[in-house]
């Protein structure tokens, strides 16, 4: 089953200049729990932007540059849809984790979403598509740990594809 982790503002922007624009070590622990021993897919600059490998997770990199190549055991480089979907199909969850043109790639294959909403409007320059509630039904939502070093209103929101 493919799902998306997101943390997203409420002007769904989730970036700028390929980093986050937010602080929330919460949502880190979030995105750690839910993806650990798990795949995760992303594209080159999500990759690049993480500084490194991921412990205890596959790594399914898109690329469109075909001499892009990541020398690890836990990385796979791929090139296509198809290939992602030989590298999923028929195993548990995998997580897709960005950024906005691989959302927008692979959202119509996705069943779960997994959204930390945050209640402010960002300045970015990467959004994420906004949740069409025909498709997608909230089932559940969590209001995440405000205090000394989490200093935003948040939500842990998920959604399944109706």
């Amino acid at each position: 089953m493919l799902s998306i982790v997101i943390a997203k503002a409420k002007n769904n922007i989730i970036g700028k200049e390929n980093k986050l624009v937010w602080n929330l070590p919460e949502d880190l622990k979030h995105f750690r729990k839910l993806t650990e021993g798990h795949t995760i897919i992303m594209g080159r600059k999500t990759f690049e932007s993480l500084g490194g490998i991921l412990p205890n997770r596959k790594h399914i990199i898109f690329s469109q540059n075909p001499d892009f190549k990541v020398e690890n055991e836990n990385v796979q480089v791929v090139h296509s849809l198809l290939q992602i979907q030989d590298l999923i199909e028929g195993k548990e969850e995998a997580f897709v984790i960005g950024g906005a043109m691989i959302y927008n790639f692979l959202m119509p294959y996705v069943r779960k979403m997994y959204v930390t909403e945050i209640e402010k409007d960002f300045d970015g320059d990467a959004f994420f598509p906004v949740i069409d509630t025909n498709i997608w039904k909230e089932t559940s939502r969590e209001k995440g740990l405000k205090d000394e070093n989490n200093n935003l209103d948040y939500y842990f929101i998920t959604y399944e594809r109706k």
